[in-house]
Formats: C-alpha cells, sequence, structure tokens
C-alpha cells in the first residue's frame, strides 16, 4: 500500500508540474499571466496535497522562465499558500474562500513589485490580480464537484461554464506550446472533443469546440484555430450515434481536407495530423467506464423525454385499467342488492301463520268445518289477533282466548302452544334473514365504496403529467449553491392547483430546512416535504414535496372518565387524510367502563380505517352503522366527525346522535346543531351532515355530551367559549373541561371529552 502511495503521488507531481507548466504560458493577449498561481491555490481548496503543489508550481515557473524574479515570485506564490495552509490546520480553523482570495491576492505582491520596477503599466497589474481572482473562483467551482464529490454525480449550468472557463485557460497555454512542430494543442482539443461528444449533448461539443478556439484567440488575438475546432466538432457529431472509430476517422478526416484543401494553416504536412491522430487513438483506447462516468458528469437531466413519455403512457394504461375495475365493483354492487330477499307484510306473516296453525292443529278436528268452512271469517280474524298479541308480547295465554271459543274449542292448548312455538320460530327465522340481508347491504355498500375509490384514482391519472425541465435543472443548481447534493430531481403538476417535486439527494441533506426553501423559490409556491425514503444507491434517499396547503390544523384535547368509573367511554381520532384533508373525531359509548370504551374505541377505529381507505362519508356511516347494528348488544354510540379540506378552509361536520358543535371565530360564535340516531340502533340510520367554510384562526370544538349537558344549554356554553382568550387549543380544551366539571362541582357526571382544533394559514 506504502508503495502504491508513492507511485500515486510521484504521477500526481508529474500532472501538477505538467498542469503549472501549460499554464505559465498562458495569457491574455501576450501581456497578463494570472492562471497558474490562480490553478494552484484552486487545487489546495480542493484538497490537493500542497507539498506536492509547491514544488511543481516552482518547477514549472523556472522552467518557463530561468530568472532570479520568476524563482522569487514563485516562492512568493507558495509561502502565501503553504503558510496560511498549515496555520489553518494548527489552528483547527477551516479556511473560508474569500479568506483564500485573499491569500492569492497577497501572493503577487512580489511579482508586483518587480513589475512596478519594470515599468508596466498600473492597469496591467490589477488586470492579472483581478483575472487571477476570477479564474481562482471559476476553477474551485468545477474542481470541488469533481474532485471532492467524485464522479457519481452530474455538474450544475454554472459548474459547467466553470468547466468551459478552465478548458479555455488549457487551450490558450497549449496553443503556444509546440515541441518540433508536434501541437500539443491539437492533441488536447481532438481527445476533448471526442470525448465530449460521446458522452453528452450534440450542442455540448459544438460549445467546447468554440470555447476551446477561444482560449487560442484569448492568447494571441488570431482566430486562426476557431474554424478548425468548429469543423471538427462538427464532423464528430454527423457520426454520434456510430460506433466509436467512426467519429474518429471522421476527424481525421476533416483535417486533412482542412489542411491540403481548405488551407487554412500557414503550413501543414503529415506530421501536423500525427497529435490529432495521437488525440484520437487516447480516445478508442480509454475503457467504456471511464466514459460512463464522464456521462453523469455532464448530463444535463433534460434528455429524459422518453421516461417523461412512458410515466404518462402507464398513467392512461392505470386510468382505463381503474375504470374498468370500478365498473366490476359497480356491477357486483347492483348483484349483491338484488339478492336481498324483500320482507313480508305484517299481514302475510299473520296469514302463514294463521295457515300453520290450521293445518297443524285443527285439520283432524271434528269441528273443522263448523269453525273453518261456517265461520271462516271470524275465525281467521280471532286467530290473526292471537297470533299478532303473541307477536307483541312473546307469547299467549288462555285469558287471551275469546269465551265463546273456550266453551267449545277442546284442543285451545294445543292451539295456545303452537301459536306461541310458531311466533317465536319466525321471529328467529326473520331476525336471521334480517341479519343476512343486513350483511349483504354491507358488502353491497363496500363495494359500492370500492367502485367510487377507483374512480377518483382514474380521474386523478386521467390527466398528462406536465414536467418543468427548465425548473428541474435551476433546483439542482440552486441547491448545490447550498451546499445541498442533488443528483436529481422530477418537477410536476399534479394539477392546477399542486406542483409536485422529487428529489435524489444525501442522507444527511434530506431534513436540512434550505432544501424546501430552494424548491419554493425555484417553483414559486410554498413547498413541503411529506415524504423521504431511501434510494437506490447508498448514501442517497428521495425526498417528495408537493405544494403547501393554504392552512394548517394543531388540536388540543381534554377528557376525564365518569367519577368512580376507571375508563373513560369515550375515544377520540385525529390524522390526516391524503389530499391535504384533517379529521378528527369523538366517539362516546353510551354508558361508561369497559363496554361503553370498547364500543367506542371499535368505532373510532372503523371510522378511521375507512377515511384513510379513501371512503366518502355516506359509505362510512352506513358500513358502520350496519356493523354495529349486527352485534345487537344494545350498547350505542355518538359519532361527531369534522373533515377539514386544509386547501381551502372547507370542513365537513357530520353527527349521528352527538350533541352541539361550535365554530368560535375571531368575533362571533356559531353553534351547529347535532341530529340523527346513534350508530347501532337502527340498519337505515342516516347521518346529519353540514358543510362549513373556516377562516384562519377559528377554533372548531366538539365534545361529548358529558360535557355538552353540564352546561344550561347551548346558548351557554356557546357564551363560555366567547370568554376564553387562550390561542393555544390545548389550554382551550383545558378551560372547556375545568368550567364542566365545576358547574357539577367537580364532580364528572359522565364521561367528559372536549376536543378543539384550530385552523391557521400555514
Amino acid at each position: 500500500m506504502r508503495i502504491n502511495n508513492k507511485l500515486y503521488h510521484l504521477l500526481m507531481f508529474i500532472v501538477f508540474c505538467a498542469l503549472f507548466f501549460v499554464l505559465q504560458f498562458a495569457s491574455v493577449g501576450g501581456y497578463i499571466y494570472p492562471f497558474a498561481f490562480a490553478m494552484m491555490f484552486a487545487l489546495a481548496w480542493a484538497n490537493q496535497r500542497v507539498w506536492l503543489l509547491c514544488p511543481a508550481y516552482i518547477i514549472s515557473a523556472i522552467a518557463k522562465s530561468c530568472t532570479f524574479e520568476s524563482a522569487i515570485n514563485a516562492l512568493c506564490v507558495c509561502v502565501m499558500l503553504a503558510l496560511p495552509y498549515y496555520l489553518h490546520i494548527i489552528l483547527k480553523k477551516n479556511m473560508k474562500k474569500w479568506e483564500l482570495g485573499i491569500y492569492a491576492a497577497l501572493s503577487q505582491v512580489s511579482w508586483i513589485v518587480f513589475s512596478a520596477l519594470s515599468g508596466v503599466h498600473p492597469a496591467i497589474i490589477v488586470s492579472n490580480v483581478v483575472i487571477a481572482e476570477l479564474f481562482l473562483y471559476a476553477a474551485i467551482m468545477i474542481f470541488e464537484p469533481i474532485i471532492i464529490r467524485g464522479f457519481a454525480y452530474k455538474l450544475t449550468s454554472l459548474e459547467l461554464v466553470c468547466g468551459g472557463v478552465v478548458l479555455m485557460a488549457l487551450s490558450n497555454g497549449l496553443s503556444g506550446f509546440d515541441l518540433f512542430g508536434f501541437s500539443f494543442l491539437k492533441l488536447f482539443v481532438a481527445f476533448a472533443l471526442l470525448s465530449i461528444s460521446y458522452t453528452s449533448k450534440t450542442s455540448y461539443t459544438t460549445l467546447i469546440a468554440g470555447i476551446l478556439g477561444l482560449g487560442t484567440l484569448v492568447a494571441s488575438n488570431n482566430p486562426i484555430f476557431v474554424a478548425p475546432f468548429m469543423l471538427w466538432a462538427l464532423s464528430i457529431v454527423a457520426f454520434k450515434s456510430m460506433k466509436r472509430i467512426y467519429p474518429f476517422l471522421a476527424i481525421i478526416v476533416c483535417e486533412v481536407v482542412i489542411g491540403f484543401y481548405f488551407k487554412l494553416y500557414m503550413s501543414f504536412g503529415l506530421l501536423e495530423v500525427a497529435p490529432l491522430l495521437v488525440g484520437a487513438l487516447a480516445f478508442l483506447v480509454l475503457p467504456k467506464k471511464w466514459y460512463d462516468n464522464l456521462s453523469v458528469l455532464l448530463s444535463s437531466g433534460s434528455d429524459r423525454l422518453a421516461v417523461k413519455n412512458m410515466v404518462n403512457r402507464n398513467r392512461e394504461v392505470l386510468h382505463r385499467r381503474l375504470n374498468n375495475l370500478s365498473e366490476v365493483f359497480f356491477e357486483m354492487n347492483s348483484v349483491f342488492k338484488k339478492l336481498i330477499k324483500e320482507e313480508m307484510s305484517p299481514e302475510e306473516v299473520k296469514n302463514l301463520l294463521y295457515e300453520e296453525v290450521r293445518d297443524g292443529v285443527c285439520k283432524n278436528c271434528p269441528e273443522y268445518k263448523h269453525c273453518h268452512r261456517t265461520f271462516s271469517a271470524d275465525t281467521k280474524k280471532m286467530f290473526c289477533e292471537l297470533v299478532t298479541i303473541s307477536m307483541e308480547r312473546g307469547r299467549i295465554t288462555l285469558l287471551d282466548f275469546p269465551s265463546y271459543l273456550t266453551s267449545r274449542c277442546g284442543r285451545v292448548n294445543n292451539i295456545i302452544s303452537e301459536i306461541n312455538t310458531l311466533t317465536k320460530q319466525y321471529k328467529n327465522y326473520a331476525s336471521l334473514v334480517g341479519n343476512i340481508d343486513n350483511s349483504k347491504l354491507l358488502i353491497s355498500d363496500q363495494l359500492g365504496g370500492m367502485a367510487q375509490i377507483m374512480k377518483s384514482l382514474a380521474g386523478e391519472v386521467d390527466s398528462l403529467v406536465s414536467f418543468n425541465s427548465a425548473q428541474e435543472n435551476k433546483i439542482i443548481d440552486e441547491l448545490a449553491y447550498n451546499n445541498i447534493i442533488c443528483t436529481d430531481a422530477v418537477v410536476y403538476d399534479k394539477d392546477a392547483r399542486t406542483v409536485m417535486a422529487s428529489l435524489v439527494v444525501r442522507s444527511e441533506d434530506s431534513a436540512r430546512g434550505k432544501l424546501a426553501q430552494v424548491v419554493s423559490k425555484v417553483c414559486g409556491c410554498k413547498m413541503c416535504a411529506y415524504d423521504v425514503y431511501p434510494s437506490t444507491r447508498a448514501g442517497l434517499v428521495n425526498v417528495n414535496l408537493k405544494t403547501s396547503p393554504r392552512y394548517d390544523a394543531i388540536f388540543g384535547v381534554a377528557n376525564q372518565a365518569k367519577s368512580g368509573a376507571t375508563i373513560s367511554g369515550d375515544s377520540h381520532s385525529v390524522i390526516r387524510l391524503d389530499g391535504d384533508r384533517f379529521m378528527f373525531a369523538l366517539c362516546d359509548g353510551m354508558g361508561s367502563g369497559e363496554k361503553a370504551n370498547e364500543k367506542s374505541t371499535t368505532t373510532i377505529g372503523l371510522i378511521e380505517n375507512f377515511y384513510k381507505a379513501g371512503f366518502d362519508n355516506d359509505i362510512i356511516l352506513s358500513s358502520v352503522n350496519r356493523l354495529l347494528n349486527l352485534e345487537k348488544d344494545d350498547i350505542f354510540s355518538t359519532i361527531d366527525i369534522c373533515v377539514v379540506d386544509l386547501k381551502n378552509g372547507i370542513a365537513d361536520i357530520v353527527k349521528m346522535g352527538a350533541p352541539s358543535s361550535y365554530i368560535r371565530g375571531e368575533e362571533e360564535c356559531k353553534i351547529i346543531e347535532g341530529g340523527a340516531l346513534p350508530v347501532g340502533i337502527i340498519q337505515e340510520a342516516k347521518a346529519d351532515t353540514k358543510k362549513i367554510v373556516l377562516s384562519e384562526k377559528d377554533f372548531i370544538v366538539i365534545c361529548s355530551d358529558g360535557v355538552s349537558d353540564s352546561f344550561g344549554s347551548d346558548g351557554e356554553l356557546k357564551d363560555f367559549l366567547l370568554t376564553i382568550k387562550s390561542s393555544n387549543p390545548q389550554e382551550y380544551a383545558d378551560k372547556i373541561l375545568e368550567k364542566a366539571l365545576a358547574n357539577n362541582n367537580g364532580y364528572a357526571v359522565d364521561d367528559m371529552t372536549a376536543l378543539v382544533v384550530k385552523i391557521f394559514e400555514s
């Protein structure tokens, strides 16, 4: 390992020497040479070894100009880099970029002195320092992501621009660096254009060709290389989609045509083609993995049209399938409703049981013809009356028989026994059939509810997703400025009011508040994160954001079990639902103690899960009512539900047997009266539903009858609510409970619960 480290450091030393040597020749108009020392400071910022950079820079400076002034200038540059660098390490204080800029400017003190003594114009001196500072920050912007972050993250737009500046400086320095006619500039440009064409968009290739040509123009005020580089780029991109050998051949042929046919160069021979051939061969022999890493860096993230089209295509298919599936559930709902048997009318029941008694008891009686033929109407009427009495009271006795029948009928006891038996059997049968029909209705309701949910989901995916590539790239760039690494971003409009964004960021960046701030700024609306989950790549997570709703809600709850009871029969639920909805509910199990608590807990659990699944109010309450009606335990529950749409502040208040609720605003308090029967009493119980428009800072108060009954009337409780000045919903609930207990001398005559929710602008 130590040998490998030594070889690595030796290789990096050679690279630094070559890089600084080339940049020593890079100039602006042949007068200003700011690039070499700025590059050294930028590499130091990118965590490169200062003890390698300094000797490499001194060697390159002396190799370019072996004079006393060059040596002093190089030494001054290295001292102003190494001294502050190691001083910051000793003091354990991180160096800031602006501090690095100051040290870089101070490193030019000796050069400034020598230049001033030599009569160099002050404008050139100032320009040298200013351009060096600008190049320093450009180099930092490109080296920081490549060297520190690695090849796994693509570059932002600004980082790509800074990379172009560095390339321009390199082409500038190489333009005056030939070895026996062998142009290192051509070698570098050929390799760069071929590599960029192979790993990025076509426009990048022509852009880089122009930048590299511009570097030679800045160096010598001669555009001789601008046209050839652009022609090279055009010849390469023409064969971009083919195998690597075709762009390789294209650039060679293009250079031969430029030199021999168009004669763009002052002199041209086969030796001038050699640098191009070496650079193109290097492009061919490098492994594909290297280009894969480079493609990640240069990817702009905007060429994902195929993926986006696939998303919309999948949404279209999903919409069609959900629609078809909803039709299946609607049809099943219809079939189950048809399976429900119609109940017989009371008259039909009496006639049926009369015939059963007649055939079972009277058929073989000697008086049969006399009773059931001569006096058939009177006998049938009398039997039906006996059946009615038995149905209502549960049984009949001898006292219920008319005296004229008991005096001449010898089978009175048999008739009494038969009627009592038949009515009891019919009641059991009717109850069984009723439960079966109730179960069928319950299943039918659920099938209808599932059909509606699928229909709703089909509607959500009906429209095409409108992606916003410009915002995606801007988000990545803005996050990079804030030191948040985002490898990918997707922004699309879910509907007219909701913007969705999905980001892939580092795990440590997912909880930073700046994340939502940047996305909000770019999207032009307040965004909030609602989901964070691991990515397929280690160290990264997906963060989903969406338009923040206009309103938000907080709640407080205060409760007290009935005096003497160990557990309250009241249960409550507060949950957030999909679609930016907020649901809170209060269920009061009639009575107190464990049975009431079990009933209310079951009821509130059913309601909560139904709402989470997406069922609407009518189906939820109908289904809960039918389920509880099957238990036949004579313990019922009142339900008080409020569902607030946080996007527009509209609330649905649903009540079944619950006392009044209250909307306390800043100036007034509204009473929302209750209605309907508690759940579980009858099968067809209907809920009382009201729609209310809420305002900012409104309090919604719902309470069990233990609280409401402690006040003389709804108006008295309303007046008390207006006296509460607290803005905290928990304090609000506590004060309501305290007052309710005080009204009963501190005694809880029933289970007491006060649930208070405050609405406010998010």
